[in-house]
């Protein structure tokens, strides 16, 4: 059940908050609840979109593969040159 609430802040504040809100297609709504949600349970409110579940599973590497050594070796060869 969604339930008003009467926040008072800064204008300058919640101006960039609707602009940030606009650029991520969300409501202001939604996106304080969103945070209000992290705080008190940040399992439960971060939802993985249908995007990311999609490409989850994609890669198949070895059940050994190095994460670490292989982002190091991959730095090393960008800033290298």
């Amino acid at each position: 059940m969604d339930t008003k609430l009467t926040l008072k802040l800064d204008h300058s504040i919640i101006e960039q908050a609707k602009m940030y809100a606009k650029k991520k297609n969300t409501s202001l709504s939604q996106l304080i609840e969103s945070y209000l949600g992290l705080l008190v349970d940040p399992k439960e409110s971060h939802q993985i979109t249908p995007l990311v579940k999609s490409l989850s599973g994609v890669a198949n590497l070895p059940k050994n593969f190095d994460y670490e050594k292989d982002y190091k070796k991959h730095l090393l060869n960008k800033y290298s040159k």
